[in-house]
């Protein structure tokens, strides 16, 4: 008698998050068109020393991250998914290995090579060993964040140390250190893995044409994430290139 196969086992997506994510890529899209506006001189803003738009990444990275805590979660729940672990770890590892060399190629002397992406690649493998431990979480996460605003814990060090062997620049157009940023993670982790994650499971979530375009650019983050932002700087280039 033949066995039958096992059915992979169906996680239902949760509304909430997936216009989580589409919030923050929403947000992150008019982050990166003032940017390109800016570099082009079409706009005039600070935009890497100005309190406002410091904070407004900030936000952007916050929400990323907090998302990516509650998802793993929600995979690994049942426990550790090893294949999809590795499937995800070879996606975001080649996405962003492309955002190094495609910033490498048109910014050479500031290239991205611990960004957003790479955060995320790190940070989800860590974060395995957290899953369904909420209390260890947020002591992970205050330690962290009293750890980086002490100074005492902190990645830029570690850049500094290989920069010269690894030939890394000295400037990037995007560094999203370790620490303290994981922490966020932890946070995401430690809200998903307690008894209030159950209970908004359903919801809440925006109603309306609004809410489900949320919901659709949440569900793909990723290739928003690696497209929108060659869309936008070559068609700001584009625009400057006609106009000057």
């Amino acid at each position: 008698m033949e066995e039958t196969p096992e059915k992979p086992v169906v996680h239902p997506r949760i509304l909430w998050l997936d216009q989580l994510r589409g919030f923050a890529i929403a947000l992150m899209v008019l982050f990166h068109l003032c940017y390109d506006l800016n570099y082009y001189r079409f706009l005039h803003l600070a935009i890497t020393v100005d309190p406002f738009w410091v904070a407004f990444r900030e936000l952007i990275v916050t929400l990323f991250l907090f998302a990516v805590g509650v998802a793993l979660v929600l995979v690994h729940r049942r426990g550790i998914r090893w294949s999809h672990v590795g499937r995800r770890a070879l996606i975001l590892g080649l996405a962003a290995a492309a955002v190094s060399l495609a910033t490498w190629w048109i910014f050479p002397r500031y290239w991205v090579y611990f960004g957003i992406l790479h955060l995320i690649w790190v940070a989800s493998l860590l974060g395995l060993a957290f899953i369904g431990r909420p209390l260890l979480s947020l002591s992970a996460a205050l330690v962290i964040f009293l750890g980086s605003a002490q100074g005492w814990l902190s990645t830029e060090g570690l850049f500094r140390l290989f920069q010269p062997l690894l030939h890394l620049p000295e400037r990037t157009v995007d560094l999203a250190p370790l620490f303290p940023w994981f922490a966020v993670v932890l946070l995401g982790i430690a809200f998903a893995s307690s008894g209030r994650m159950k209970r908004l499971e359903p919801g809440p979530a925006l109603p309306g044409p609004g809410g489900r375009l949320l919901a659709l650019a949440g569900r793909h983050a990723l290739p928003i994430y690696l497209l929108h932002q060659p869309i936008l700087f070559g068609s700001v280039a584009g625009v400057y290139f006609l106009t000057h």
